[in-house]
């Protein structure tokens, strides 16, 4: 257990003892720090997981109060691993994806099924203000120099980045793509080729499930646990049984799950892939917003081989519009250079050119803090609300980071049914089939809680609760029931 988590668990014991009862006040930041004998960072890192459970909650210029809500009203915790049919798996999922997810993309609708966070909580003003600058001061040159692996200058703040988590990845072997997901895909691309197969996670992200099924790959499904992430033992059962040609995982803050696999078992997962010489596609898009006292390492940190392909951006931590992403693709970097050189060439200029600017600047990290906090008390409330109005069977994941939370709804509740009923009442939810490349995962929802949490929320949630209980009863559900 980590300082910040041995501090938390203390007064988590304190308040479950009613030693400290409900709106009594945290001891300061600095007098609790003295009395320790532990930095004031870390004292933050433990009152922030404590206001992620629910148990306190900052008041402006006053400090920390104990709330009396908290883990007692959230659901029991999803702990049970995946069990996918086995084996290679043709895919036609894509049209089922975009007719899900068509439906739930208008601005009418409360955003619980949306795969974004809230515009509103990234600094668009100040990242503008730095696109007016570069674009003012633009040499004309750049928009040729570097034409495919991206502004060298973006590169080298990338690279940092890299070499801040311990890290050394050279901004030659980095190329700027436009979001993670053409990184993601030229990734892919770069290792397999039409009628190979490619291990996922079960559930996995919808759009690893598309870039299969557009490129003719196959899938194969591997058991996944709702908090550690993919189970090893089975994914080299899947290796040596049907010889796959590459990997896409999520090892940080796995969408829809929201895992995180613990350190020593990415390192364990990169040498199992080295000892087939099986390249690992990493989607690491999350792993910025986590909650703890530092950033999760990928399983790239653990790469001696250059088998990992790392794939991340800045859309969900920073910058959404902007599509600016890369690859840091190891021994593969050249060839998916190529590969961006004949499809879309480069990526914008200017946008890239703020980005390093901003970066340069040392802004990121503030904001990044602020962030975190934000979607870590969010998930409380989301977290407590499906446990307060949902129906007893319920089950749901409290992720360490992300913004995306699993919710395993009692086994006779039919989630596209829900969907289609949330969605007439103003309401989007991401049903579980569409992580599946056989529409597994049919009782299980995935909630977004990156949006704020409001009295249009709260209403949403207690809504999608009574549809949730209607089905798990065997009844019709009730009338519509009006949004604000």
């Amino acid at each position: 257990m980590k300082r910040y988590e041995a501090l938390a668990a203390d007064i988590e014991a304190s308040i479950r003892h009613g030693t400290l009862k409900t709106g009594d006040r945290l001891p300061s930041v600095r007098h609790t720090g003295e009395s320790r004998g532990v930095s004031a960072s870390t004292v933050f890192q433990a009152y922030y997981l404590l206001e992620a459970r629910g148990l306190v909650r900052a008041r402006d210029r006053s400090g920390y109060y104990v709330t009396g809500g908290g883990l007692r009203d959230a659901p029991p915790e999803a702990n049970l691993t995946s069990r996918p049919a086995e084996g290679p798996r043709s895919l036609d999922v894509s049209d089922h994806v975009f007719d899900i997810l068509e439906a739930s993309m208008s601005r009418k609708v409360v955003p619980f099924g949306s795969a974004f966070p809230s515009p509103l909580l990234f600094p668009l003003a100040r990242l503008g203000q730095f696109m007016a600058a570069s674009a003012k001061s633009l040499d004309p040159w750049s928009t040729v120099d570097d034409l495919t692996p991206g502004s060298a200058a973006l590169r080298r703040q990338i690279a940092l980045r890299y070499l801040g988590d311990g890290m050394q990845v050279a901004a030659d072997e980095i190329v700027v793509t436009n979001g993670a997901l053409e990184a993601l895909n030229l990734c892919l691309a770069a290792v397999t080729r039409p009628g190979d197969s490619v291990i996922v996670e079960s559930p996995t992200f919808y759009a690893a499930l598309q870039a299969l099924e557009r490129m003719g790959l196959r899938a194969i499904e591997v058991p996944t646990h709702p908090g550690e992430g993919i189970d090893l033992a089975a994914l080299e059962l899947a290796i040596a049984a049907h010889q796959p040609k590459a990997c896409w995982l999520m090892t940080t803050f796995q969408n829809p799950l929201g895992s995180l696999m613990p350190d020593a078992k990415k390192k364990a997962l990169v040498e199992l892939l080295a000892r087939h010489a099986l390249p690992l596609i990493e989607d690491d898009v999350y792993a910025e917003l986590y909650f703890g006292d530092r950033r999760p390492p990928p399983a790239k940190a653990f790469d001696t081989r250059g088998l990992v392909l790392h794939c991340s951006s800045f859309s969900k931590c920073l910058a959404p519009g902007y599509r600016i992403g890369w690859a840091s693709a190891g021994r593969f970097a050249r060839n998916v250079a190529r590969l961006k050189l004949t499809t879309t060439l480069s990526t914008s200029v200017p946008a890239q050119l703020a980005l390093a600017s901003y970066l340069e600047k040392g802004g990121l990290d503030k904001h990044l803090r602020k962030l975190r906090q934000v979607l870590a008390v969010q998930q409380a409330s989301f977290a407590q609300a499906v446990g307060h109005y949902f129906p007893a069977g319920t089950r749901a994941t409290r992720p360490l980071g992300g913004y995306f939370m699993w919710v395993e709804l009692p086994a006779q509740v039919d989630a596209l049914a829900i969907h289609a009923q949330a969605l007439e009442r103003g309401i989007s939810v991401a049903p579980g089939p569409i992580f599946s490349a056989t529409r597994g995962f049919a009782h299980c929802l995935r909630l977004n809680y990156g949006h704020a949490w409001d009295a249009q929320s709260e209403k949403a949630m207690q809504t999608l609760g009574r549809l949730v209980a209607a089905a798990a009863a065997g009844s019709p559900p009730r009338e519509k029931i009006a949004l604000p």
